[in-house]
């Protein structure tokens, strides 16, 4: 499992990560980047991030995550009605996109629990592939006009050294918080395709991402030999 089955042991770690609500002066919150690894890996990061959204009004969540395990050059959603956790079930909605059995992607399913305990209702879970800069900017158009929050999710470089693993992490970051298109092609991240319909959506929406924490693997491990890094922001 990549988070708790049990789910008291569940409900008890996603509130612990809320307490560590960064401080922002910002009312206004659009989404979230957040990691999706392991929770004892990046669960406290996201957490931090989804910590943001507590007391807010909206009801419905985009969730937007790369396909690790099936080749794809376009977005789909989910073939079902409703998903479950141990936290209980969850309805999906559809807004017209095609349709898979797409309940395996972690990089989706890790950020339902933290919905459900925010008192999301309703989420599109949309698995994106290997997409084109134009069809990025088609689907930014499409979310955009979805009255919900908006969760991107992706981890950062995988297995460097740590210090190269910082210093790759540092740039990617650097790329993103800037919304910097002419660099996108340095990222380095598993999930570069949900970042490239993030910033088309950013500049819909007149924002921009802010850092919330960066940590690697070998921060909460220890093992520095080959990192895997994760990192949360707000726009």
């Amino acid at each position: 499992m990549w988070y708790p089955e049990h789910k008291q042991e569940l409900e008890s770690f996603i509130d612990n990560s809320f307490k560590k609500k960064p401080n922002i002066k910002s009312k206004k919150i659009n989404g979230l980047i957040v990691p999706h690894a392991g929770y004892e890996y990046s669960g406290e990061i996201a957490g931090k991030a989804f910590s943001l959204l507590k007391n807010k009004r909206l009801d419905k969540a985009v969730i937007i995550g790369p396909s690790h395990y099936a080749p794809l050059n376009r977005a789909v959603t989910s073939d079902k009605f409703e998903w479950v956790t141990p936290l209980g079930k969850i309805k999906l909605f559809n807004t017209g996109f095609q349709t898979s059995n797409i309940e395996q992607e972690h990089s989706i399913k890790n950020q339902i629990p933290f919905l459900q305990k925010l008192n999301i209702k309703e989420i599109i879970p949309i698995m994106v592939g290997k997409i084109t800069d134009e069809q990025a900017k088609e689907l930014a158009k499409k979310i955009a006009k979805i009255k919900a929050f908006y969760i991107f999710s992706t981890d950062l470089s995988h297995f460097y050294e740590y210090d190269k693993a910082k210093e790759t992490d540092k740039n990617t970051i650097k790329i993103i918080e800037n919304l910097d298109k002419d660099n996108f092609k340095y990222i380095d991240a598993c999930g570069q395709y949900p970042l490239m319909i993030m910033m088309h959506l950013c500049k819909i929406k007149k924002t921009h991402p802010h850092l919330i924490e960066y940590k690697n693997s070998g921060d909460i491990v220890g093992d520095k030999s080959a990192v895997v890094g994760y990192a949360s922001f707000w726009f």
